[in-house]
C-alpha cells in the first residue's frame, strides 16, 4: 500500500495559478513521467530512480519526496507552502 508523505507537495504543473497536489511516492513518479516540462535532468534522473528504488524498498519516502523537490527546483516549477 502506498503511503502518503508527511507533507504533500503543491506545485504548478500545468501553468502559473494551476497547482496539483502530490501526496505520495507514485504520484510523484508519475508527474514527472507524464507532466514534466524538462525530458532529462540530473535531478529529474535521480528522483526517477529513488522512486523506483522505493518501490522495491530499499529507499524511504521521505528519500523520494527530497528526491522530487530537487527535481521541482531543478525544473523551475512554482510551489506553493
Amino acid at each position: 500500500m502506498q503511503k502518503n508523505w508527511q507533507k504533500s507537495v503543491i506545485l504548478a504543473l500545468d501553468g502559473p495559478e494551476n497547482f496539483v497536489t502530490i501526496s505520495n511516492t507514485t504520484q510523484a513518479s508519475w508527474a514527472m513521467i507524464e507532466d514534466w516540462p524538462l525530458e532529462d535532468g540530473p535531478a529529474l534522473d535521480r528522483a526517477l530512480e529513488i522512486c523506483a528504488a522505493v518501490a522495491e524498498g530499499k529507499m524511504s519516502d521521505e528519500d523520494a519526496r527530497k528526491a522530487f523537490l530537487a527535481a521541482v527546483a531543478e525544473a523551475q516549477i512554482p510551489v506553493r507552502d
